[in-house]
Parts: C-alpha cells; structure tokens; sequence
C-alpha cells in the first residue's frame, strides 16, 4: 500500500515528524517498509528550488537550423525571458502561434536531472551548450528527467495554476509511505483507512469527503436489471448508469495521484474508478452501457452474478483469452459478472475486453459491489491477476 502524504493530510492533520510518526504506525501493526521522497530534501534526486522551478512557456519559435528542434522562450519569475533549445513533440503544435501560456518544470544551468539516455540511473548536472548553432543553457523538462515516471515522449505540462518561479519541489514535491499490511488489516488498504489509524494513534480529527451524489434523470431500475445467484459470493451489487460522459485524460492532480499510489492513469473514467477505491478502499469498475445493450440485441441488460459454468471463455482487458471452467468437481468455482450473451467480468478481478470503456464510449454502468474474499483471492490466484482490486 503506497500512501501519499498530501492525499493522506486531506483527511487528517500530520502533526508528528514523519519518522516518529512512521514508528508509530508500525509498532501499531501499519509496518511501514519505506518511505519514499520525491523532489525534496532525501530524494535520490532532490530539486534545487532556486534551479528548478515553474515556468511559463510564452512562444514557441522556430530553430533556424533544425526542424525537428523549436526555441521555447520560458517565463521563470525573473525579470528577463530565457530561452532554450527542445525537441519536445508536445510543444510543436504550439509553433508559430505567438502569445501562449503553458505551465512547465523549468530547469537552469547548474541544476541537477536523471539522464534520460543512460542504461543505467544516472544524475547530470545542466550545462550551458550550443545545440545546432544557438546557444542553450537551461530546459524544459519531462517527467523522466525529474524522477516521476518513465515518460520522456515530451516535456510536463503543468496545470494553469502551478505559480510561475516557485521551486517546483514546492508544487510537486512529496513523501510515499510504502506500508506492508497483513491481510488481517483490510480496513487499512485505503487513503482514509490509513488516515482513520493515523488519527486514532495521534488524537487528530478525522475528515471524511461528502458521500452526496447529484441524481437526475431516468431511475436506474428502467435501465439496467440485476440478479445475484449465490448471496454466499456477492452480498451485495449496485449498479448505476451515467450518461453523456466525453472520455478524456483525468486533470493532472487525479494522475499524480494515481502515479504516486503506483496506478497508471488510463481516462477520466477508468482513473475515478481507480481513485474512489483507492481513497474508500472500493472496488469500482466502469463497462460500455452501450455495448451492454448491442449485446443484450438492444433490449434492457441483464446483469447477473453467478459461479461459472462448464466451457466458459472470456478475454480479459489484458487481451489475454481465459478459459473459466471450474477446476473439478470440489475444484474452485470462479465467480463472474454475467449478461444475457455471457460473461463480461471475472468478479472483483478484472473486467473483460468486449464490455470496456474506450474513447467511443458515451453511457457506462458503474458497478460497485460486495464479493465474499476468499473467493476473489482463490479466483486471483488461479488466474494470477493479482490487482489492487482483488487484495
């Protein structure tokens, strides 16, 4: 379990050192393997905040020398514009079009980044250069070169509201705890579930999000019917119908989030999905109401929550076609999310590739349910999908 420290303060106030307040957590039975920084004072990289800050992206001009480079002229807090020598793709559409505001991660001459090109993790440390005839002494920096992530298509791009000229390490900065819970302690696998023993431990307030949901429109019961088999398995099964989404990237505060907690941020809507279960500790998954309803010959879906049956098959959302016959006759009975047409998920393990949200994807049912867990474990196991999800 990763636990970001600013997700985990939204619920709680962090008044102890964070080693005291690790200790404390693991004599409490939360061990906590690692603590992780980012950025800050600690890190493997830690940011210079007087090299390494917000910029504002002002123009991007052509390269007199090279088409495929383009001089982007940064706003960094001073009184004078600096400009420097990129080959970032994501900045090319933004060639020629004079005035822009774009928010990046600024670096200076003397600041220090990983290498993007090296085999093996290497620190470099920015120097001024002349890259094919002009001369550049600072840059625009993608994720790989601070140490977020593995992306080095093109450079960060900030949210419009990340402060010109403040040290990134301000904005961006932050600490993961790395907790190595037991399965005894399923109350603790999520953000809130941390931040109520974290407040139990150091006589804080506890702060819970509002759970009010604005409805509006035809009752789900019109929409969508649902049936559980086996009440021993499933418990409980909601589903809920949402209508007129536009599929896009999540805002960029949900997908530090994400990166942070180890999840990689897929859509708007796959990544709420993610985000909910990770901040309530409940599973949550999204299927193409849509697509539901092509299946069901365009008449209402029938979702229906049953054990499999012999000969089953379905593809999982890793293309990865799985035979769902139960294992012999005493063997485990995997339990799946059914329609009329068939399985369209392996119950709290993953969904299958027909019913998934996709960028043509308009309607969805949001399904949020109770599975008894040592079913979802077994059924895990068995197909080795082991997921955030199924823990």
């Amino acid at each position: 379990m990763r636990v970001p420290m600013s997700w985990l303060k939204e619920y709680v106030d962090v008044t102890s050192p964070l080693p005291e307040l690790a200790e404390r957590m693991t004599l409490a039975g939360l061990e906590v393997d690692t603590i992780e920084t980012i950025g800050l004072p600690g890190a493997d990289l830690s940011w210079d905040p007087k090299r390494i800050r917000v910029g504002k992206v002002v123009e991007v001009k052509p390269h007199p020398n090279a088409d495929r480079l383009v001089l982007a002229v940064v706003d960094y807090g001073e009184d004078a514009l600096e400009t420097c020598v990129t080959g970032a793709p994501n900045l090319f559409p933004y060639l020629g079009k004079g005035r822009i505001d774009l928010k990046v991660a600024f670096a200076m001459e003397g600041a220090c980044l990983w290498d993007p090109y090296a085999e093996k993790p290497r620190v470099v440390k920015l120097k001024k250069t002349k890259i094919r005839g002009v001369p550049s002494r600072a840059m625009v920096c993608s994720e790989r070169e601070l140490g977020l992530s593995d992306e080095h298509e093109g450079i960060l791009i900030l949210p419009n509201d990340a402060p010109v000229g403040a040290p990134l390490a301000d904005y961006l900065g932050d600490v993961v705890l790395v907790l190595d819970l037991t399965p005894n302690l399923a109350r603790c696998f999520s953000i809130i579930g941390v931040a109520r023993e974290v407040a139990a431990l150091t006589g804080q307030t506890l702060r819970l999000p509002s759970l009010d949901v604005p409805m509006k429109g035809e009752p789900v019961e019109g929409q969508v019917s649902i049936k559980i088999e086996d009440p021993d398995l499933c418990a409980r099964y909601i589903g809920m119908v949402i209508r007129d989404v536009d599929i896009g990237p999540s805002p960029f505060w949900m997908q530090r989030r994400l990166r942070m907690a180890g999840m990689r941020p897929v859509n708007n809507v796959v990544d709420v999905t993610n985000y909910v279960m990770l901040e309530q500790g409940q599973p949550l998954h999204a299927f193409d109401y849509d697509r539901l309803v092509a299946r069901a010959g365009g008449n209402l879906p029938a979702i229906t929550v049953r054990p499999a049956r012999p000969g089953e098959r379905m593809t999982t959302l890793d293309g990865i076609e799985r035979e769902l016959t139960p294992e012999g006759a005493q063997g485990l009975v995997p339990l799946l999310i059914c329609d009329t047409a068939g399985p369209i998920a392996i119950a709290g393990v993953m969904g299958g590739a027909e019913t998934e949200v996709t960028e043509a994807t308009r309607n969805i049912l949001l399904e949020a349910a109770n599975f008894n867990f040592i079913s979802i474990r077994r059924t895990s196991r068995r197909f080795k999908l082991p997921s955030e999800a199924s823990a």
